[in-house]
């Protein structure tokens, strides 16, 4: 007959931290959000960390180059998509690592033959105030010039006249080399009192560019994810389909550590997969897998090589894996189970496999509650999708703006390699398309989401994760616990509970 197992399924919903002493040296200050990324000996350092514990989902509505460059400036990692061609995730991935802190690879292009009302379309679009004017209106054209908003008004100027006829040209500009060290461009833009500074190649092109506001974010964020060439690091999905085709072009692309993509990763396609990875290209670079809900997966996956293991099925606001397929487990339960093997596992093989909470997040808090039952990081769709930078169109309902979002098992997206029906389509759904509401930029909201896992970090007397997988102290929470704090009580104007 079939195994019950005799725990009840829980959530992260179900669970509340009790508070441990906080002495005078656990302060917000000194918190230190780092995890590891990738599998390590257990008395060494991680060779992949990050300064705070977030990482994107790998999909459609939250992936970009732009949402990826934020994320990394902020101490995070995103996963760039595969349910794209190999050539334009490799592209994707490109984006990014063209980008060294600081230098900017040009995404706002124009050619001096474009119209006015094109430009102004343009930079309205992308809410921009200036674009870098090339001979073909790519980011790696020779510099022929800039133009910004402040150089004509569609009121006075004939929107149909070419950006050459108004645009400043290159000749007028202050320009510097690709050996200028990012010292000294930020003290070239504020000594000639510049908003860009065009990098120019010897035959004259564009190499990158450096903004004056890259340099108060730069100031904002110290922790920002880099390799040791100074550029942002970034993370793709792969599959178990085209893995020896996709994986050799993310590794040229510059990846920086990949995760095998799926629904249910308790597989001999990931095993498969993982192996390629290890044994044909020698482990030079990391890979993830995932997704698993208990410890006999994870130590599968682990003894594959996997780099870290992703836990959650069925637990994301955007999946309906249970709904249709009855499978998945409460994420707490998961994480709970999973966790234990992690830590056996290391101390038989020595080896520390790093665990990454997929799903199951609905508030911030709930991101501590992860980190408390273990999580080393975090992986969020619905969170990012909120955001500026995400990819998904802005779009009005009824007053309310909300960002569009759909998930990678929903008909919109038709992620066939991730949710293996048998199929070349997708016969059934295991996700939706709908909306979230908008937020905002990515940097206010991590800063605010990141202030909130220090404080409680302080109230459990923690100041590193591993001291709050340690000490931390939790409590299972019944219905009447949360009516007690649903007293209706009627908000001032401006008042927010603080919530995602």
């Amino acid at each position: 007959m079939a195994v019950i197992l005799s725990e009840v399924s829980r959530t992260l919903n179900e669970y509340l931290l009790v508070p441990n002493l906080t002495t005078e040296d656990c302060t917000p200050d000194v918190v230190d959000l780092s995890a590891s990324i990738v599998r390590h000996p257990v008395a060494e350092a991680s060779p992949l960390r990050i300064a705070v514990p977030l990482v994107s989902a790998i999909m459609q509505a939250v992936s970009s180059p732009r949402l990826a460059i934020a994320l990394a400036q902020t101490g995070g990692l995103s996963f760039a998509h595969q349910n794209q061609p190999i050539g334009e995730q490799a592209a994707m991935v490109g984006a990014v690592k063209r980008h060294k802190a600081g230098f900017r690879h040009s995404d706002i292009n124009t050619k001096p033959t474009a119209t006015l009302g094109e430009v102004s379309r343009l930079l309205k679009a992308a809410e921009r105030d200036i674009a870098v004017v090339t001979d073909d209106g790519t980011p790696t054209g020779v510099f022929v010039g800039l133009i910004a908003t402040s150089d004509f008004h569609p009121q006075r100027h004939d929107l149909n006249d070419t950006v050459e006829s108004r645009m400043r040209p290159a000749g007028t500009l202050v320009t510097a080399p690709p050996t200028i060290s990012l010292p000294d461009a930020n003290t070239l833009i504020w000594d000639r009192r510049l908003d860009l500074l065009p990098i120019v190649t010897d035959d004259g092109r564009l190499a990158s560019i450096v903004l004056r506001r890259d340099y108060e974010l730069h100031k904002q964020f110290r922790n920002e994810s880099i390799d040791t060439d100074k550029r942002f690091r970034i993370g793709a999905g792969i599959n178990t389909r085209d893995y020896r085709d996709r994986i050799p072009a993310l590794i040229e692309a510059g990846a920086d550590v990949l995760c095998i993509d799926s629904s249910d990763g308790y597989s001999v396609w990931q095993h498969k997969t993982l192996r390629y990875a290890v044994e044909e290209l020698g482990g030079i670079i990391p890979v993830g897998a995932g997704n698993v809900v208990d410890g006999r997966a994870f130590r599968y996956l682990a003894d594959a090589g996997a780099a870290f293991v992703k836990v959650g099925i069925g637990g994301g606001s955007i999946c309906i894996t249970r709904d249709q397929k009855g499978i998945g487990r409460g994420q707490a339960s998961a994480l709970i189970d999973v966790v234990a093997e992690r830590d056996r596992y290391a101390a038989e093989t020595g080896v520390y496999v790093p665990i990454c909470c997929d799903g199951g997040l609905l508030a911030d808090y709930h991101m501590a509650i992860a980190l408390a039952l273990g999580a080393d990081f975090i992986m969020l769709g619905r969170y990012f999708a909120r955001f500026d930078e995400s990819p998904s169109n802005l779009v009005n309902l009824d007053g309310q703006l909300f960002k569009e979002y759909w998930g990678e098992g929903s008909q919109r997206a038709r992620n066939v390699a991730r949710y293996d029906q048998g199929e070349t389509e997708l016969p059934f759904e295991e996700g939706v398309d709908g909306y979230v509401p908008y937020a905002g930029s990515l940097y206010a909201n991590v800063a605010r989401t990141t202030a909130k896992l220090r404080a409680t970090m302080v109230s459990c007397g923690a100041t590193s994760l591993p001291d709050f997988h340690r000490d931390a102290v939790l409590v299972q929470v019944s219905q009447q616990s949360y009516a007690q704090n649903g007293a209706e009580v009627r908000l001032r104007s401006g008042s927010s509970g603080g919530g995602q």
